[in-house]
């Protein structure tokens, strides 16, 4: 009767073990679930956070805000100063920022920034010892304008004579100086004799602001140099994988630039050219003729494509000596990058597109349809 009796505990006993165990299971499953989703959501809401804490606090607000960056202040001290002053979300995301991006050397001083700015902007700032206040003169440089157009800009603009500008970009001197300056930008390729100035092509389409009354030409000229380095930089890899120097990139580009108006064009139009070089047929653009003459003009002549000069790509092969015009970056693009066709020509009727063909014959029935 007492085994019986043992042997019927035993087995309850075990059964209770068995069912704790699943109980313990269903436990450590439903903690397990719960941690993940935990995890996870927390995952959600961090890089949500994060997300936010990256965007400028207002894009919309660009009224100055004064702070003061004292000496030696680290970017965790700077990140808390822009955060008081509701210029970033978060000082923490600030500081984090700064040291995945590897940025330091802050300077001192007193700034003004506003709520519409991206860390990095307020980064460059701090780097260069910018203080953001209001310009004094703010200039907008079209895309596809040449060194004379923009030196003519600058004297409406400054006040700034355009033979003055002229005679410091051309200036053999302050070229090379400008060449040591800027040796991813610059070569030696732009002190060829045949090139009417150096720096045509080089300096950037953009809006500049100078917070000077009086502004040097040189630091017109750096600061547009710098837009252009910081633009190129980004394709040097590219350029060199298509076997062209940078200087032989932008004088592509500044032709792409002045034959079309818009991304799509730009892409088939270098394509053609690309073709015509492949095919070792001249390029035959009127806009390298119009540089040549140096004047502007409605139409171009049988007789302008006889002008003789490095430029003329009628009456020469291959791209010209150097650009023609400064360069819009999606032109850069567009001729790094070109779309794939087999065009060989192209032409431009009174409306304004463009009509392509693969061979003469259909280029000539395309001129007698559209060009009256």
């Amino acid at each position: 009767m007492m085994k019986k009796k043992n042997k019927s505990t035993y087995r309850d006993n075990l059964t209770a073990r068995g069912n704790e165990a699943k109980t313990v299971r269903k436990i450590v499953s439903i903690i397990l679930v719960m941690i993940t989703l935990i995890l996870f959501i927390g995952g959600i809401s961090g890089y949500i956070y994060i997300k936010s804490a990256l965007q400028p606090v207002d894009p919309d607000n660009k009224k100055d805000i004064h702070v003061e960056i004292p000496m030696g202040a680290s970017s965790s001290t700077i990140g808390k100063i822009l955060e008081e002053n509701n210029i970033i979300k978060d000082s923490r995301i600030f500081r984090i920022y700064t040291k995945v991006k590897n940025q330091s050397d802050f300077q001192a001083g007193e700034y003004d920034f506003t709520q519409a700015m991206t860390f990095d902007e307020i980064i460059e700032s701090l780097k260069e010892g910018r203080i953001m206040k209001k310009a004094i003169h703010r200039v907008t440089i079209p895309e596809g304008k040449s060194i004379n157009e923009i030196a003519k800009i600058y004297e409406e603009k400054l006040g700034i004579k355009q033979k003055k500008f002229l005679d410091i970009v051309n200036d053999p001197k302050y070229i090379q100086t400008l060449i040591e300056k800027y040796p991813n930008l610059l070569s030696d390729e732009i002190t060829n004799p045949d090139i009417r100035s150096p720096l045509e092509g080089y300096l950037f389409a953009a809006t500049y602001d100078f917070y000077e009354e009086d502004v040097k030409v040189e630091a017109i000229i750096e600061q547009m140099l710098d837009k252009s380095k910081k633009v190129i930089s980004k394709y040097l890899d590219e350029i060199s994988a298509k076997d062209m120097t940078v200087h032989e990139m932008l004088t592509m580009a500044s032709i792409v630039e002045k034959e079309a108006k818009n991304a799509k064009q730009r892409k088939r139009i270098s394509s053609v050219f690309y073709n015509r070089l492949e095919a070792d047929m001249k390029l035959q653009t009127d806009p390298t003729v119009l540089y040549a003459i140096g004047k502007h003009k409605k139409k171009v002549l049988y007789k302008d494509l006889e002008i003789e000069s490095p430029y003329n790509t009628y009456q020469n092969k291959g791209i010209p000596v150097g650009p023609i015009s400064n360069f819009s970056e999606n032109s850069l693009q567009a001729a790094i990058d070109p779309e794939k066709t087999d065009y060989l020509y192209f032409l431009h009727d009174e409306d304004g597109n463009i009509h392509y063909a693969e061979t003469h014959d259909e280029h000539i029935k395309l001129k007698q349809e559209y060009i009256k």
